[in-house]
């Protein structure tokens, strides 16, 4: 008995699990759909699984969302893509529930399962559902069918194509928001599967009359429609339809909008060309930059060097940099962090002498703003000047700012610093590094903040990398091996960490002569921290010196700490201890 009824448990467990009141048993069972189809078998799962699912009334979205996630990728469960039309049902209903992510992920779904149908079955199945949809009583189902219409259409009938246009139109002129919205969403979809000669036309008109919305949160969408659609036309059409509608938003009397545009500037350009940017963009670009909201200059202070790449370097500074010498001193710290990020690439764009003249003294600046982050943005951008106008007027203007931030009272300002120093050494030099920033790496080692300690000891490591063993030996070992003397443990500490990163690049014959006997020395210190950090550095070293050296030194060392009286000290000592004998066995 039980082997005639077994195909029917699955089923059984499945529509017992969704009926169940704990929503993660409904959540398995639907998560377990797939695995319940290959049991059930493709027929079964046609006539019986699949009429189940789509009368199945769960009113929790997080099972409906599993659910249109799982139907998206259900074709090979009901027998290949000629029966892919059976799914449609289900995800139908799903797409007109409250719920925006379970809609979203139901149009996701069918837009996959349309890809790859059959063209007869989406003429007889899939565009009678779009239509449906679209002409639904909610707005909950107009919404989604937005989404499905650049499936439906480039397998439609002359007579369905024009009748799917017209039904578009409709959901752009609806009376609600919501849907207006989805339609200009997706406008840009829509038209890439249309045919040039209705282009000019139907979706040219369906557009104007999205830009001129009385809702904001329409046009908005609508500048994104303006990119998509400038990249589909012709550009003698783009400038005559596009451009307008660009320089009109530029003004438009929602913020939101405005923001926009400053957003999508650079794409918007692109649309239209070098040309019309030049005559056209750049007053609208201009008015953008000085806009009273601070969201809107933010957005457009992020996209001055894009622009400027388009424009000569005559007009960026005729036109653009008067704004951007405004935007350096604006009231919103946030506006000047923006410009701050980008500024830099400006200096390519203007060439040597319109950066030295113009530019530099706005970095400057910005170096010294009071905001953080504005500092931060301008220091780990400073190689991109360096190309234009050279290390040693770079070292000149800005050095003297950048050791006045390597002392800053924001850790993480420090921190940048730190992080761009072995950059910066390896363009001004090992003679100037000496002179000027040496002084300050030992410093950092010194520091309250452990992020910038941490931070300080790799940045020893990579010097010692950058000018080699010979020069890390006369100007970094010295000073380092000098801290271990601190009073303070964590200092201490610090130190031994900086030994055990210095010790592969300083290799075998320094690690033990020099750096060595002081971690051995320290295994004697009264803090157990102190000592148990000594055993993990012993152990790091074992690959690094000869056998004969761990025998003779490292291995009594550790043995001596394996006794200690503190818990972690002989923890740490154990191990390294047994790494070494681990070393000795597979030499």
């Amino acid at each position: 008995m039980a082997t005639i009824d077994e195909p029917l448990y699955p089923i059984a467990v499945l529509i017992d699990e969704l009926k169940n009141e704990d929503i993660q048993l409904r959540l398995n069972s639907i998560r377990r759909l797939s695995t319940i189809a290959r049991a059930l078998g493709e027929e079964r799962t046609r006539k019986e699984l699949i009429p189940f699912l789509s009368e199945n009334n769960d009113d929790d979205d997080e099972v409906l969302l599993a659910m249109a996630d799982e139907l998206g990728v259900f074709i090979p469960y009901v027998g290949g893509v000629e029966y892919a039309n059976v799914l449609l049902p289900p995800l139908e209903t799903l797409c007109t529930v409250e719920e925006t992510c379970v809609r979203d992920k139901s149009v996701e779904s069918l837009c996959r399962i349309g890809t790859q149908m059959i063209e007869q079955d989406l003429v007889d199945h899939f565009i009678p559902l779009v239509k449906r949809l679209a002409a639904g009583e909610w707005f909950t189902a107009r919404v989604s069918s937005c989404g499905l219409f650049h499936i439906a259409y480039p397998s439609a009938p002359e007579t369905l194509k024009t009748e799917l246009r017209a039904l578009y139109s409709q959901l752009c002129q609806d009376d609600m928001p919501m849907v207006r919205r989805s339609a200009a969403t997706n406008l840009g979809k829509f038209a890439a599967t249309i045919e040039p000669v209705h282009l000019k036309t139907d979706i040219m008109s369906i557009f104007e009359d999205l830009t001129q919305d009385d809702q904001d949160s329409v046009r908005l969408l609508a500048v994104e429609g303006c990119a998509a659609l400038g990249k589909l036309l012709e550009p003698q059409d783009c400038v005559a339809h596009i451009l307008p509608v660009i320089v009109n938003f530029s003004q438009d009397k929602s913020w939101r909008v405005r923001y926009m545009v400053a957003n999508q500037l650079y794409e918007l350009c692109e649309a239209v060309g070098p040309e019309p940017t030049r005559s056209d963009l750049v007053p609208a670009y201009v008015r953008l930059l000085r806009d009273n909201e601070a969201e809107v200059r933010i957005a457009a202070a992020g996209k001055v060097t894009k622009f400027c790449r388009i424009l000569n370097p005559e007009l960026a500074i005729q036109h653009i940099l008067p704004c951007v010498k405004d935007l350096s001193t604006d009231s919103s710290q946030h506006v000047r962090s923006a410009l701050a990020s980008v500024i830099m690439g400006m200096a390519p764009v203007l060439g040597k002498d319109a950066t030295i003249e113009q530019l530099l003294p706005i970095f400057l600046s910005l170096l010294k703003d009071e905001f953080p982050d504005v500092r931060l943005n301008i220091i780990s951008k400073l190689d991109q000047v360096n190309q234009v106008i050279g290390i040693d007027l770079l070292s000149q203007s800005l050095l003297p700012a950048i050791v006045e931030l390597a002392e800053d009272r924001h850790w993480r300002v420090r921190l940048a610093i730190i992080e761009y120093i072995p950059l910066l050494a390896s363009q001004l030099g090992v003679g100037f590094f000496d002179d000027k920033l040496g002084a300050l790496c030992m410093q950092w080692l010194k520091d309250k903040v452990y992020s910038i300690r941490d931070a300080a000891a790799n940045n020893v490591k990579r010097l010692a990398e950058e000018f080699g063993p010979d020069w890390a030996m006369q100007h970094i070992v010295p000073q380092v091996l000098d801290l271990i003397n601190n009073p303070h443990y964590l200092y201490r500490m610090t130190i031994l960490h900086a030994v055990s990163l210095l010790s592969p690049v300083m290799g075998s014959e320094i690690t033990c002569s020099q750096l060595l006997p002081i971690v051995i020395n320290a295994s004697k210190d009264r803090v157990p921290n102190i000592k148990f950090n000594v055993a993990k550095v012993l152990q790091s070293l074992i690959p690094i010196v000869d056998q004969s050296v761990v025998e003779k030194t490292i291995r009594p060392c550790l043995v001596e700490l394996s006794e200690d009286p503190d818990v972690d000290v002989r923890f740490f000592a154990t191990q390294a201890l047994q790494s070494s004998d681990h070393v000795m066995m597979s030499t």
